[in-house]
């Protein structure tokens, strides 16, 4: 996209507040707030996927890029895993393709079914179990990953793709499925409530068969 202006740019040194912790390698949005959410920082000629820095620790007074954090709590944030986002976002801040990750959320809530415009992470993790059996849930709580592998109650069925998210609240209301999945390439949602546990995979609350009776989703985009 040309004519708009990056807000940090690719390749810039970033600090903390005790030294240097690299460079600014990409940037990560999130497709359905439209917002520039974590730049992913590392070392500029090394291959890393670097870490994910969420712009709230950008100290705005102390250009070019300084972190509020120090050296070891920089270390400490997420890897950025490229396989969790979804690459070539059409963005509107003016980043080259590769310069800008997505993560991997769909918009919900047009017409009378799901739908929206598939625009882009994953979701930071816990390795912890946790629970989620609620029909909606901020997208901050999920602790699910886009790859991670889906298991209904009598085994597995494919793949997460990404999360369904209600743009008028920004909560999570289904999880797509990829693909791959166990019935071909019918696109397949499954509500958040029947996610029963999260830990490396995603639990169901619901059989193969169940699941398979799930009405389609039509996701524009």
């Amino acid at each position: 996209m040309t004519g708009a202006t990056a807000p940090f740019t690719i390749g810039t040194e970033v600090s903390c507040t005790d030294g240097d912790c690299g460079s600014l390698i990409r940037v990560v949005v999130d497709p359905v707030a439209r917002a520039l959410t974590h730049l992913v920082v590392g070392p500029r000629h090394r291959w890393t996927a670097g870490h994910l820095v969420p712009v709230a620790l950008v100290d705005p007074a102390a250009p070019p890029i300084r972190l509020n954090c120090t050296t070891a709590e920089f270390a400490a944030l997420p890897s950025a895993e490229e396989e969790h986002f979804l690459p070539g976002f059409d963005n509107e801040w003016g980043y080259e393709t590769g310069d800008i990750l997505a993560w991997p959320y769909y918009g919900a809530g047009l017409g009378t079914g799901i739908g929206g415009t598939v625009a882009m992470e994953p979701l930071p993790t816990d390795p912890g179990p946790s629970a989620i059996m609620r029909d909606r849930v901020p997208v901050g709580e999920v602790e699910i990953v886009r790859g991670e592998p889906v298991h209904a109650t009598d085994g597995a069925i494919g793949r997460v793709q990404g999360l369904v998210v209600d743009s008028a609240d920004h909560h999570v209301t289904h999880v797509l499925l990829d693909e791959g999945h166990l019935w071909g390439r019918r696109r397949v949602a499954i509500p958040i409530g029947a996610v029963a546990g999260v830990a490396g995979e995603v639990r169901l609350s619901l059989t193969k068969d169940e699941v398979r009776d799930l009405p389609p989703v039509d996701l524009a985009g």
